[in-house]
């Protein structure tokens, strides 16, 4: 999996690491203002969930739950995590949950909660949803199956989705893949990129922060193992 979190650039995060002592086993960036993440995996179970933001209802009623939270629970719950959150008057979301033997994708505009079970194969997700198998194609024909365990550099495990990557030009649209426009005195841009590869009981990450800021930005490698966290660094 390819990870993009599009946020605003003063919002203040922690790298990928194991953060929450009530879910020892599950990696993740954490945003510090709200305490979740945008993307988490499980090392013992290869589960993984990310989240975006959808634009129908950009921002939550007061005192809704931050939807950082939503990642967590879904790697806590699999497809049971709708029962143990309210919703209703949460900022619009696409939920991604991808586990070894399924990959499924929960909607929420602001009114109506959707769910759909996905194929296997190659899904790209924006801010909109789901895009079309059409506009695939630019990671669909390469084909990757990098080992969790594999110590080598990034840019030998995912050269073919590097070089999709690196070919991007950032863009004022939230559903480009790299993203970059002025807010105020901010940016609203891609601040964080990460590879995930998994099975259970094997991790790795590679990651980058702030990757539309150019191409030749190094990348951090991490593996992480059930029985030894933090295999290697």
């Amino acid at each position: 999996m390819l990870a993009l979190r599009d946020e605003l650039a003063s919002r203040a995060f922690d790298l990928p690491d194991a953060w929450w002592h009530d879910q020892p086993t599950v990696i993740g960036g954490r945003d510090r203002r709200g305490g979740g993440s945008w993307c988490v995996s499980d090392i013992a179970t290869a589960v993984t969930a990310v989240i975006l933001n959808r634009p129908e209802r950009p921002a939550g009623e007061p005192g809704a739950p931050s939807r950082g939270v939503l990642p967590l629970l879904a790697i806590r719950h699999k497809d049971r995590w709708p029962g143990f959150v309210d919703v209703t008057e949460m900022a619009g979301f696409n939920l991604v949950l991808v586990s070894p033997g399924a990959l499924r994708w929960w909607s929420f505009d602001g009114r109506h909660l959707r769910h759909q079970a996905l194929s296997g194969g190659t899904h790209m997700f924006t801010p909109h949803g789901l895009l079309p198998a059409v506009l695939d194609h630019r990671f669909a024909s390469r084909s990757i199956r990098p080992d969790p365990e594999s110590a080598a550099p990034a840019g030998e495990v995912w050269a073919e989705w590097l070089a999709v990557l690196d070919a991007a030009v950032p863009s004022s649209d939230p559903a480009d893949l790299l993203v970059r426009r002025p807010v105020d005195a901010d940016s609203y841009e891609t601040v964080f990129g990460q590879f995930i590869a998994a099975r259970p009981g094997a991790l790795r990450l590679d990651y980058v922060d702030h990757p539309a800021h150019g191409p030749a930005r190094p990348w951090t490698t991490r593996l992480w193992h059930a029985d030894a966290c933090d295999l290697a660094d």
